[in-house]
């Protein structure tokens, strides 16, 4: 095995990482924003604490979630732009984007790892165990894995047909 496969390989293990933590993420939203409501309304006894932690998995859900839709390349694109320029002007865009992509993840893993510095010592009032460094290190992550994506798809090309990404691809009609 290459280098370059061995990096796919490597991509690959973050990718289904992301999937799956943000898949946990959005199911534990699911759960606790009902128990939130039920108690709230049908036993008339609110908890603190759920709504926070929805938000801090949202985050979570949202920042992990993002790098993995980026490696799928399902992110929202303007399909008509594309489609309506030439060949070599759609690669010039392409150069753009990607170009555009570096500059947001290296902002995200600079600010990200700073604004988790600067907030090492705040603390949730619902959580005061838990540091809001904690709750933005989502922020740096995702800009670190959104960068070793980009690296990917630069340096190896697109994932290939047999990613864990097309598994879920509808299937021809025979």
């Amino acid at each position: 095995m290459d280098a370059k496969q061995r990096y796919q390989a490597s991509m690959e293990a973050l990718y289904a990482g992301c999937i799956t933590l943000s898949g946990a993420a959005l199911v534990g939203i699911t759960l606790i924003i009902p128990l939130g409501v039920f108690m709230r309304y049908v036993l008339n006894r609110p908890l603190s604490w759920p709504e926070p932690a929805s938000v801090i998995m949202m985050v979570v859900f949202s920042f992990i979630g993002g790098a993995a839709v980026y490696r799928a390349n399902v992110h929202i694109a303007v399909e008509a732009l594309q489609k309506a320029v030439k060949p070599s002007a759609r690669r010039l865009m392409r150069h753009g984007v990607n170009a555009c992509m570096a500059v947001i993840a290296l902002f995200m893993l600079g600010y990200g790892v700073h604004l988790c510095i600067v907030v090492q010592n705040s603390t949730i009032a619902e959580f005061p165990w838990l540091s809001v460094a904690y709750v933005y290190m989502p922020i740096p992550i995702a800009g670190l894995l959104t960068l070793l994506f980009l690296i990917e798809r630069l340096w190896v090309g697109d994932p290939p047909r047999t990613s864990i990404m097309y598994r879920d691809q509808a299937t021809e009609l025979e």
